[in-house]
């Protein structure tokens, strides 16, 4: 039987079991899950076990609405209340967004975009994400709520993030940033969206100078070793990537585009510096690492990082335990680093 509670509830269950003692916390996560070389996170591992006894449902699966809703809850869950400057939600080249600005005040920005497998997540589901960026690197952050498939398809989102891109950055006064301090960032999908935002931002020659990469989708084949290993068990499914696949490229022309199999995408002049990381733990550790190494081929600057015993979706974990806020610091760091160049 499922155990369903409310996201206040949720999320201090899953604070409370993470700050027990570590030997109470290896007793309830069981032995250690050592593959391909790397050892699991404790706190990952105790809390797949919780959603394994709880029935918890699969990530992205089940009816859409019901599965985009799980989302926001869990997100929000292990979020926590996260401090901000300010917040406000606009528009920008028709596509609904969420300005984050820091505390301190910055004319840097990062344009987010949010991951969920192109058919699950929005702007609430990544809100702490966004709003930790901001305060932690202290630059602003403006958050795309672009379409979700399978309502609206590739390149449905693809053209929303490079609408909202080009207007950001012909417009970047009006959102208190410099157009010479722009990056562009996201996770999973976003990762995806990001990356090939970054691709037609350099052939147009449009200003971009970061780009913050985090286990980003990079290749739709899904034929690594990593997808291999990490199929089940670890949050992201197989099951998940096959439906966000079949929803978002459902026909063979669309899995083929390079908008959206970046990793086959021609590298142009003057793309921007890239950080690039990985979760050992996750189906799209390989590809993720091989976009790296492409672009580093290429002879763009890129920095390649693997949390090893991270699982996927780790940047959501900002109010909850010590490795996920751990981990996302070291995300805003490396951005506060790319756009104070």
């Amino acid at each position: 039987m499922r155990i369903d509670l409310p996201v206040p509830l949720k999320s201090a269950a899953i604070r409370g079991l993470l700050a027990l003692p570590r030997p109470a916390l290896r007793a309830f996560a069981g032995k250690p899950v050592v593959i391909d070389g790397n050892t699991l996170d404790l706190e990952a591992q105790a809390v797949l076990r919780m959603l394994a006894l709880t029935r918890e449902p699969e990530f992205g699966m089940g009816p859409i609405d019901e599965a985009r809703a799980n989302t926001i809850a869990n997100s929000r869950a292990v979020g926590g209340a996260q401090p901000i400057g300010s917040v406000r939600d606009l528009e920008v080249a028709g596509v609904p967004a969420r300005l984050y600005v820091p505390r301190a005040g910055s004319e840097a920005l990062l344009v987010y975009i949010h991951g969920g497998g192109w058919i699950v997540g929005d702007i609430d589901s990544h809100d702490s994400t966004c709003r930790v960026l901001a305060e932690k690197a202290g630059v602003r952050v403006l958050s795309l709520d672009y379409r979700l498939a399978p309502e609206h398809p590739f390149p449905a989102a693809y053209e929303d993030c490079m609408a909202a891109y080009r207007w950001v950055a012909a417009h970047a006064a009006d959102l208190g940033a410099d157009p010479a301090r722009l990056a562009v960032g996201g996770d999973s999908a976003g990762g995806n969206l990001s990356a090939a935002v970054a691709l037609q931002a350099a052939e147009e020659g449009l200003p971009l100078a970061f780009q913050l990469l985090i286990y980003p989708a990079t290749d739709p084949r899904a034929g690594t070793e990593s997808h291999r290993l990490f199929r089940e068990g670890f949050f992201l499914t197989g099951n998940l990537m096959d439906r966000a696949t079949a929803s978002y490229a459902p026909t063979p022309e669309k899995l083929a585009d390079p908008r959206y199999a970046v990793i086959d995408a021609e590298v142009p002049a003057g793309l921007a510096p890239a950080y690039v990381c990985t979760a050992g733990f996750d189906p799209l550790r390989d590809e993720g690492e091989a976009y790296a190494e492409k672009l580093m081929a290429a002879g763009v600057e890129v920095e390649y990082e693997c949390f090893t015993g991270q699982i996927h979706g780790f940047a959501n974990w900002t109010g909850a335990g010590r490795s996920g806020p751990a981990a996302v610091a070291r995300l805003a760091e490396v951005l506060k680093a790319g756009l104070a160049r």
